[in-house]
């Protein structure tokens, strides 16, 4: 590791100074410029330590090395918006050697993670190991805000059957929740405010939300909102919309402030009437993350997680008895391995060898590129246990993970593609 470990902490910390959250797209490159220029990066490093590389039109890029069926490591090197509450820049791409740490947006999700599935192949590649498969890197550009990346790369390459994506959590994960996006539109006529807005993403909890609206002393003092210029400010704190429990939403104190509770207690309280349903793979999560005042209507966009043994049919069915209008602008079917098949075995036992672990295999609520393979797994980098901070203020990773990760991702490779 002593010969990779300072180029891996030199190169992404390079690559974090890349804005890649997606902006307005330019001539040849779909989800703006700065994405395209970290792909660009990225491939270009690969190229110099002597891989085949291809972009595939600015949409997703691709590392080729081996021969034989191919196997996919699935990456992105998009990121969600910075959002607000930073202290370190957050593309500073800041090396922090006293605490052993890099800040900033992307560190863990998910060039962090490409970058060291890259240097892993590297390291291999250099000591002569000769993979009997041919190993894909494919470097997703619109992970975070629709997989168009992934259906271009399906147009133009074949996909392969078979891979791990490193976008999410150790040991490994058997299954990952259904994911539905649903816009629900709420009646605001004769409303006293106006300019009600908050959010960044769907899949981000809401940390910040204003409005237009009557100072009302005891309520701003009651619900610890901001009042300036005209307008109420409710301030929570981001985190994975997977995860709603790790942030703050903004949201649900605003709408208390308005005096609309019977909205708060719908999205809040009863979570649209699916409150309550979980099965092995945990409980759905529901989180009202984008809200916006517009013709007489109020918009909130909910990110909800449904159990992997659940069916989609299943929740809209609950979803259309509430009698409020919704549309459904984001969705993907949960994916669901058998725990005792070869691929989630192998990688389970990489991970517990490299650490000592007695782990067995986890389900979460994240959607990763996982899905888009037959037989796809996501493998770390997350550990339970562990402060995280993705999608959210200050997201950093440390030595330590980038060293152990190094680890465990040469292993997995060498197994199963040797």
């Amino acid at each position: 590791m002593t010969n990779y470990f300072d180029d891996i902490v030199k190169n992404l910390a390079q690559a974090v100074t890349y804005d890649s959250s997606q902006a307005e797209a330019k001539e040849g490159m779909p989800f703006g410029e700065g994405v395209a220029k970290c792909l660009d990066f990225y491939l270009s490093l690969a190229d110099f330590m002597g891989f085949k590389t291809k972009n595939y039109d600015n949409y997703v890029g691709e590392v080729v090395w081996g021969e034989g069926k191919d196997f996919a490591v699935l990456a992105h090197i998009d990121v969600v918006p910075a959002g607000s509450g930073w202290t370190h820049d957050p593309f500073g791409g800041e090396i922090d050697e006293e605490n052993g740490k890099i800040w900033g947006r992307g560190t863990m999700d998910d060039k962090g993670p490409a970058m060291i599935a890259l240097y892993a192949m590297h390291a291999l590649k250099e000591e002569g190991f000769r993979p009997r498969r041919t190993i894909k890197l494919i470097l997703g550009c619109n992970e975070e805000t629709g997989w168009a990346c992934i259906d271009h790369y399906n147009k133009v390459a074949k996909m392969p059957e078979e891979g791990i994506s490193p976008d999410a959590d150790f040991p490994v994960i058997y299954a990952e929740k259904g994911i539905i996006h649903a816009r629900f539109a709420f009646d605001a006529q004769g409303a006293t405010f106006t300019g009600l807005k908050g959010g960044n993403r769907p899949n981000m909890v809401c940390d910040y939300c204003q409005a237009e609206s009557a100072l009302n002393e005891d309520k701003l003092t009651k619900l610890n909102l901001e009042y300036c210029d005209g307008k109420v400010i409710s301030r929570g704190k981001s985190a994975h919309g997977s995860t709603p429990d790790k942030g703050i939403n903004a949201i649900p104190a605003m709408l208390r402030y308005l005096g609309l509770n019977h909205i708060e207690d719908a999205l809040f309280g009863q979570y649209m009437g699916l409150n309550g349903l979980r099965d092995e793979t945990g409980p759905l999560t529901f989180s009202p993350n984008l809200i916006e005042q517009a013709d007489g209507k109020i918009y909130v966009t909910c990110d909800i997680r449904y159990p992997a043994t659940f069916e989609r049919a299943q929740i809209i069915s609950i979803l259309d008895r509430q009698g409020v209008p919704y549309e459904i602008v984001h969705d993907q079917a949960p994916l669901y391995n058998d725990k005792n098949s070869p691929l989630i075995q192998t990688l389970l036992g990489v991970y517990n060898e490299v650490t000592g672990a007695q782990a067995q295999p986890i389900a979460i609520g994240g959607g990763t590129y996982a899905r888009a393979l037959k037989c796809g797994a996501a493998f770390g980098p997350e550990e339970a246990g562990e402060e995280s901070t993705i999608h959210q203020a200050n997201e950093y990773i440390t030595f330590d993970k980038i060293k152990k990760c190094f680890e465990i991702y040469k292993l997995a490779l060498k197994r199963l593609c040797g």
